[in-house]
């Protein structure tokens, strides 16, 4: 390992449309943005890994027979991105892991997935860069579902490795076949709300609502051989769905819904119809409320809110649910309005205070140098 210390970024994501579909095997449409996690890696002077973070108080110092031992904190994100390099046999040499961010904690704009992703990356530079972005991508999903305990799809992992600046990733999380796509907003802005609930992912009913589409498909296969819900076509879904009951039925329904809501999305934005590309992200927005049941009041407060405001055309939660932040489609000579009338609004409703982001489209994760970091910077600020 050299002397110095490097420098590796990666970003956080805005899912734009096609929530819970990935772990169901479903298209994903999201875009990579310009804040992220930026770490700084350097020589250890000691036989111990050290993990820090300016956004965190909390500091640890490990032995690599510790490294093992989840902590319930940040830390397990990189932990268990090590653990992925060590199984594999690789030697990774005793380093101080400095980690900053400028995505909001716990706001579904992935930044568990950030700090994985930059994390991976830094690995495979230390260790010779054995691995290809996408066994980087799925190393990460891994360490988050197998050591953090979060039962999370590849899409943010991989968005975050594969990003493409000014560009939204068309996933397909069955395949993992993927297309660039490029956003051509001709006058238009999307805008990230940030409803500041505080939210537990990995203590939520994320796990649940993962287990009764787990449910779902084990039902279907004794009528149908499929791999996964979102082979069906909503046509072929309604054939089996008096097979369902209840929840499982609802969410079933949402993730085949959903994959077709994404697929006829990203033709819409091919052919730059914007009106229909917002529509369905609004359409979006009531499966996840009605048939997911991942919103809450104040997510669809701010969503509905925002569908019926002046140059508007679709808004919708984006991420897991449960808090976190709603995407919208909107005029850019409205955005001024728009976070003024809407952020009042939900002060007064909630009680709390909404953060406005404009979402500026970045490229995935990768090591920078010192002025490029500083560049990524200021474009957040």
């Amino acid at each position: 390992m050299q002397k110095t210390e490097r420098q590796f970024f990666a970003p956080g994501r805005v899912n734009l449309i096609g929530d819970h579909t990935d772990y169901n095997g479903g298209l994903v449409f999201p875009a990579a943005l310009n804040m992220g996690t930026y770490l700084t890696v350097s020589p250890s002077e000691d036989d111990c890994y050290h993990f820090s973070s300016k956004n965190d108080p909390a500091a640890f110092t490990l032995r690599k027979e510790e490294l093992t031992q989840r902590h319930h904190s940040w830390v397990d994100y990189p932990l268990g991105v090590l653990k992925e390099f060590t199984d594999r046999g690789l030697s990774v040499p005793y380093c101080r892991f400095h980690y900053r961010g400028d995505l909001p904690i716990g706001a579904a704009l992935s930044s568990s997935a950030s700090i994985e992703v930059v994390t991976v990356v830094a690995l495979n530079a230390l260790c010779g860069e054995p691995f290809t972005m996408l066994e980087l991508v799925q190393m990460a999903q891994h360490a988050e579902n197998d050591f953090v305990g979060m039962n999370c799809g590849i899409m943010d992992q991989f968005a975050s490795g594969f990003g493409k600046k000014d560009c939204a990733i068309a996933l397909d999380c069955n395949t993992l076949e993927y297309e660039h796509v490029p956003l051509e907003m001709q006058g238009l802005k999307f805008i990230i709300a940030n409803t500041n609930k505080k939210r537990g992912l990995v203590d939520s009913a994320y796990n649940q609502r993962r287990s009764e589409c787990q449910q779902a498909l084990e039902l279907i296969r004794a009528h149908r051989p499929v791999d996964c819900l979102c082979q069906l076509t909503m046509d072929l879904f309604n054939t089996v769905a008096p097979y369902l009951a209840g929840n499982v039925l609802k969410r079933a329904r949402h993730a085949v819904r959903e994959n077709e809501n994404v697929r006829e999305a990203v033709t819409a934005l091919k052919a730059g119809d914007m009106v229909r590309f917002g529509q369905l992200m609004s359409a979006s927005h009531a499966t996840l409320r009605d048939d997911y049941e991942v919103t809450c009041p104040e997510l669809d407060f701010l969503a509905e809110r925002a569908q019926h405001f002046p140059g508007v055309l679709g808004s919708r939660m984006t991420g897991a649910g449960f808090g976190g932040c709603t995407v919208t489609l909107i005029a850019e000579n409205q955005v001024n309005a728009f976070v003024e009338t809407l952020g009042k609004a939900y002060e007064e409703r909630f009680g709390l205070r909404a953060d406005f982001y404009v979402a500026e489209i970045g490229a995935g994760a990768d090591s920078v140098s010192l002025l490029s970091k500083l560049v990524r910077k200021s474009a957040t600020q």
